[in-house]
């Protein structure tokens, strides 16, 4: 498997250990919550939770957030931009926009794994102006077209 290396600056309020893979297939690796006291989320919130890292990641790469598949079944709770864009020229603290989609109250504590990150190629396009399309069956059908 190939790796990439990615810097981490680890900011004052960071404590515990760095996000890691926790099974040798995972795609993406755990971060944590870094938080002075535990947070309740109600249903309908959203906030954004501190993780205590900083990250220059390669020009050519971005960091994906994603939800926690577990904690969104059980609890309803997810990333609300899923997925998350860590860019590479960001060098703020990486925060995770937590939602609770849920019906029931959800209480966060710190160092609770809150999202996986996952390293992702970027292709950046160029536009190229034309006056048409090529035709396709589909054509302009929209959101529902081909069905249920």
């Amino acid at each position: 498997m190939t790796k990439i290396q990615v810097k981490v600056k680890m900011l004052p309020h960071f404590k515990g250990e760095l996000p890691k893979y926790e099974t040798q297939g995972a795609s993406g690796l755990d971060v944590r919550a870094q938080l002075e006291q535990n947070l309740i989320l109600e249903p309908g919130q959203r906030i954004a939770v501190p993780t205590g890292l900083s990250v220059e990641i390669p020009p050519g790469y971005e960091i994906q957030v994603r939800p926690r598949s577990g904690w969104a079944l059980k609890e309803g709770m997810s990333v609300l931009n899923t997925p998350g864009t860590v860019d590479a020229d960001y060098r703020g603290e990486v925060k995770i926009i937590l939602a609770n989609l849920g019906t029931q109250s959800v209480k966060i504590h710190d160092q609770d794994r809150i999202a996986q990150l996952v390293l992702c190629p970027v292709v950046q396009l160029e536009w190229q102006s034309i006056e048409s399309l090529s035709s396709t069956e589909r054509g302009v059908g929209g959101f529902g077209s081909t069905g249920k």
